[in-house]
């Protein structure tokens, strides 16, 4: 197939090798990243999707944090493949906090007291989209990364650090940079065991 989402889609990979060199400015990686989750879909268009883009000694920082709350939790004699995951995410050129801004959703609830109990679901499924639509343009672009969670180890420190609002809730953590390697066969399960497709309903013997 040539369709463009579809040839982004098999660019888009899970990138652990990580530097700095990125072959765009930090300015033009912000706006990429802005402009995706600005443009990712929402239920009632709630918009509940936060970013917040570090760069630099800010992103090693963020993985300074997240390696100590680990260290509190991780036996002591297992902790070098741990901390050696933090300083291959540290060695990347930024990272993106995906955050899920509670107080919308409470409003939503509020507005629609028929889908409260959904709008939490609802969030995250605006999570998951606002995720993909920056790996999406990040891979678009010749940027590496990946998906991570450390949440809710690392949120209160993280928050103290980069002065979140209290009713962000961290979902997820990305890690970027320059490609430092290359990728391994991505395999997939049998379409059989993940596909359905209809085109008339059977109609049953009488």
């Amino acid at each position: 197939m040539t369709n463009a989402t579809l040839q982004t889609l098999k660019k888009r990979r899970t990138q652990y090798a990580l530097g700095k060199k990125l072959p765009l400015s930090n300015e033009a990686v912000e706006a990429l990243i802005k402009e995706a989750v600005r443009l990712s879909p929402s239920s009632f268009n709630s918009q509940s999707s936060r970013a917040v883009i570090l760069f630099g000694e800010a992103s090693e920082r963020f993985w300074e944090i997240t390696t100590e709350a680990l260290r509190a939790i991780v036996p002591a004699e297992g902790f070098g493949p741990t901390e050696g995951k933090m300083k291959a995410f540290a060695a990347g050129a930024g990272t993106v906090l995906f955050y899920e801004d509670q107080a919308t959703v409470k409003g939503l609830q509020e507005q629609f007291p028929l889908y409260a109990d959904a709008f939490p679901g609802f969030s995250e499924h605006s999570a998951g989209m606002a995720q993909l639509a920056v790996w999406n343009v990040l891979a678009d672009a010749g940027i590496g990364a990946s998906l991570q969670h450390y949440n809710p180890v690392v949120d209160a420190a993280v928050a103290k650090e980069f002065d979140i609002p209290s009713s962000w809730k961290l979902r997820a953590q990305m890690p970027f940079g320059s490609h430092e390697g290359g990728f391994g066969d991505k395999t997939f399960i049998e379409d059989d065991n993940r596909f359905r497709t209809f085109d008339s309903l059977a109609v049953a013997a009488e």
